[in-house]
């Protein structure tokens, strides 16, 4: 078989995972043949589920089977269901990696994003029913996220946080992870089976950054134009090496822990001046994940390049965010927005959802 990017970005340590799922790339065969082609996870969220219930017939059936229930129950169904069929699908990735890959991530509920309570019990619930161990829930690192984080955590439940952006999210992230693990150990749990990642989302930085340097158009700031999103995930990569070392974490480590991988999501660009692999291309290193939507595959596989670039750029990434601090643009004021600003999306694409499904389920009983 021909050695792919995604074959070669797996040998420099990085996993690349695909962030899209549909009942039509299941049973058409799509994604074994991604994985065949190095993909090594699969990763959901409200909108992609929403593209995939309201874009095709190919759940009309289903949903007319269980059209007594209501709409959140029916999209779980639905969304168990191929999760589950996913899973398996990868469930050789994961036996051969050891548990470190071949997982496919299901979000709870974007509407608990401020419930701990909330999100414990649906995290619990979603993982007890799919009853893979292949699975990741996926819960975002808002403040009532992250004990929701250490508890599920403590409980041997995988989690893929989402909705990170700053290092404050990564510090506040990593820490219940750490706080989780020590839980689970004294719980007796395996904590070689006990994985997460911590999603840090790329492309929406540059988005409103770019805009704040546009705003000032001087030289200075027009020279980091493109460059603050890479430099924040860099930093956040240098953050996660110096946490998962030392001790601490090796008294954890010994015990047959896993580190906590960063994983880059929001990696399509979206400036058409950039190019098309930009957060890919740029962030590849060792124990990181990149989950990557279709079209961003696609010229990844095509023209891609594959070698391992991040920490190259680590000391030109301080230094990039430093000067943007000297301009006057405040990041953490940035991606604090951001993060609020995708859980509201995040809350509407799951409106939007439950609505498709309210509609097929109404055409489809009458």
């Amino acid at each position: 078989m021909t050695k792919t990017n995604a074959h070669k970005t797996y040998e420099l340590g990085q996993s690349i995972w695909y962030d899209n799922i549909s009942r039509s790339l299941l049973d058409s065969g799509g994604l074994q043949e991604l994985v065949d082609n190095g993909v090594v996870g699969v990763t959901s969220n409200p909108s992609i589920f929403d593209k995939a219930i309201s874009g095709s017939s190919d759940y009309d059936s289903a949903i007319s089977k269980v059209s007594d229930k209501s709409d959140i129950e029916i999209f779980q169904a639905l969304a168990i269901e191929d999760i589950a069929e996913a899973a398996d699908i990868l469930l050789p990735v994961y036996e051969n990696s050891k548990a470190v890959d071949g997982y496919v991530s299901l979000e709870v509920d974007p509407r608990l994003a401020h419930d701990t309570d909330g999100t414990v019990k649906e995290a619990r619930m979603l993982f007890a029913a799919l009853n893979r161990p292949n699975i990741m829930i996926k819960v975002p690192a808002t403040p009532a996220g992250i004990p929701a984080i250490e508890t599920l955590i403590g409980e041997g439940i995988n989690i893929n946080v989402t909705l990170m952006f700053s290092l404050k999210h990564y510090d506040d992230v990593a820490g219940a992870y750490i706080r989780g693990l020590k839980k689970a150990k004294e719980a007796g749990h395996d904590l070689a089976k006990i994985a997460s990642v911590a999603s840090f989302f790329v492309s929406r930085v540059d988005g409103k950054v770019d805009a704040a340097i546009d705003a000032l158009g001087t030289d200075e700031a027009l020279a980091l134009r493109g460059k603050v999103a890479i430099a924040n995930a860099m930093a956040a990569y240098d953050r996660f090496q110096e946490t998962f070392s030392g001790d601490d974490w090796d008294a954890l480590a010994s015990a047959g822990a896993m580190v906590q991988r960063p994983l880059w999501a929001s990696t399509s660009t979206k400036d058409p001046s950039y190019p098309d692999t930009l957060y890919v291309d740029t962030l590849i290193a060792a124990h990181t994940v990149n989950t990557v939507p279709p079209k961003t595959l696609d010229a990844f596989m095509d023209h891609g390049t594959a070698e391992a670039t991040l920490i190259a750029g680590i000391e030109d990434a301080k230094e990039q965010l430093e000067m943007l601090e000297d301009i006057g643009i405040s990041l953490s004021d940035i991606t604090d927005k951001l993060q609020e600003a995708g859980v509201d999306s995040f809350e509407k694409s799951f409106d939007s959802l439950l609505a498709s499904i309210n509609e097929k389920k109404q055409l489809l009983t009458t």
